[in-house]
């Protein structure tokens, strides 16, 4: 297994909240938890959306990104959801991690301080160089998109 080191800083509204953490041996992502006020939590209505803080700055290594992913629990659970996902965090980017959530249940959905909200995958990034080109080399698929490499499944 790879290892990288990830730099946290604590951001003071944050301070008395755990590290973000890996929950098992195997696990992808660290998970990141609510710094919103303890006497004032945040409720999501349905079909509504909240930006939510985590009291945490951090620094990708060179070469990184930061994916914010939802936590299935509380999608299946409850339709809460990361809006934009994955959001992309950028080795350069120095502000407060934030998650986008999204509430496509049907009961109003409440953040309390500390709540487990999303978890976050550090993953490899490549740049790559641009060449415009006239033509592009022919394969199977072709030009199909959206389902079209399920044309042939039963049902």
């Amino acid at each position: 297994m790879n290892h990288v080191d990830l730099r946290i800083l604590r951001l003071p509204h944050g301070a008395d909240l755990p590290l973000p953490a890996y929950q098992s041996a195997a696990a992808a992502g660290l998970d990141l938890v609510a710094a919103v006020p303890a006497d004032a939590p945040v409720t999501i209505a349905p079909g509504a959306r909240a930006t939510i803080p985590t009291g945490l700055a951090i620094a990708l290594p060179p070469g990184t990104e930061g994916q914010v992913r939802p936590r299935s629990g509380l999608a299946a659970r409850h339709g809460v959801t990361v809006l934009n996902t994955p959001g992309t965090i950028d080795a350069d980017y120095r502000g407060e991690v934030q998650v986008v959530l999204a509430n496509f249940g049907d009961a109003p959905f409440q953040v309390a301080r500390g709540a487990r909200i999303a978890q976050l995958v550090v993953a490899p990034v490549l740049h790559v160089m641009i060449s415009e080109t006239g033509t592009l080399d022919e394969t199977a698929r072709g030009a199909g998109g959206f389902g079209s490499t399920g044309l042939h499944e039963t049902r």
